[in-house]
């Protein structure tokens, strides 16, 4: 049982390399995003409840956050048709979160990805979105998922400078 959730993250990583292979938005990449998610969401659950909460799940957590999203914005971005003012507002968002990631590593000598409730509610935002934004490209869903991940990253900015 102290395992479980390592497994659940390291079944996302596969999972998420595998996600590279069917055609974005088919039944087989549905279901294999979908596990990605679910499993994102099982493995912190497992851990708290099987007590095995540790450095090391956390970090395979992260890193199998890391390789889910980069794998899915390279699936999905090419196939959403973004305002150009979003696409810009999702590069400072991302330059803001590196900077985070760096700024943490220099202070601390570790990556720190905080899970504060604005990321949590950020990670689902954007989760869904594609199921949303690719039946009915709606402008304000966007802007609201850009306002809540911007408050996030600030939220990590904060913290970095607090801690």
């Amino acid at each position: 049982m102290k395992y479980i959730a390592n497994l659940i993250s390291c079944s996302r990583i596969i999972m998420s390399v595998i996600l590279l292979i069917p055609i974005t938005f088919s039944i087989p990449f549905n279901v294999v995003y979908i596990y990605c998610g679910v499993s994102d969401v099982l493995d912190g659950f497992v851990a708290r409840i099987s007590k095995s909460e540790s450095e090391i799940e956390d970090r395979l957590d992260s890193v199998a956050d890391i390789i889910f999203v980069v794998v899915a914005m390279i699936k999905i971005v090419p196939v959403l048709n973004f305002n150009i003012g979003i696409i810009i507002w999702i590069v400072l968002i991302a330059l803001v979160k590196v900077v985070n990631v760096i700024v943490s590593y220099a202070n601390d000598k570790r990556i720190a990805l905080p899970h504060t409730i604005a990321n949590k509610v950020t990670g689902f935002l954007l989760f869904i979105t594609p199921f949303i934004i690719v039946n009915n490209n709606s402008i304000i869903f966007e802007i609201a998922i850009c306002c809540i991940a911007t408050f996030a990253a600030v939220q990590e900015w904060q913290q970095g400078k607090s801690d």
